[in-house]
């Protein structure tokens, strides 16, 4: 199984390109959405890594198949210039838990 990043970021591409993993470019939303749903369904990938920015456009896809499915593994990173939600972890343990983490 791989990797794969799909971002409308170049920059984030490029990055973990340098680190082995395979990325697909999206020039818009629309693109987006339609290369996601392609490669959640492919059978070779077991991580798609997105970014912040990209993951709040198709949340509720995600959301999906994180609900749904066991893999692909769907991995939300921030872009360069860092996390723009700071209790986004928290937020996220407080959903996944049901407890407040102080």
């Amino acid at each position: 199984m791989k990797s794969l990043t799909i971002s409308r970021s170049r920059d984030v591409i490029i990055s973990l390109r340098l680190a082995g993993i395979e990325g697909v470019y999206c020039k818009n939303e629309s693109e987006l959405k339609t290369k996601f749903k392609q490669y959640k369904e492919d059978e070779n990938v077991g991580i798609i890594i997105l970014i912040e920015d990209d993951f709040k456009l198709i949340e509720e896809e995600v959301i999906e198949v994180k609900l749904s499915k066991k893999l692909p593994l769907v991995v939300t990173i921030p872009d360069r210039n860092g996390l723009k939600d700071k209790d986004f972890i928290m937020r996220y343990i407080k959903e996944s838990v049901g407890v407040k983490v102080n």
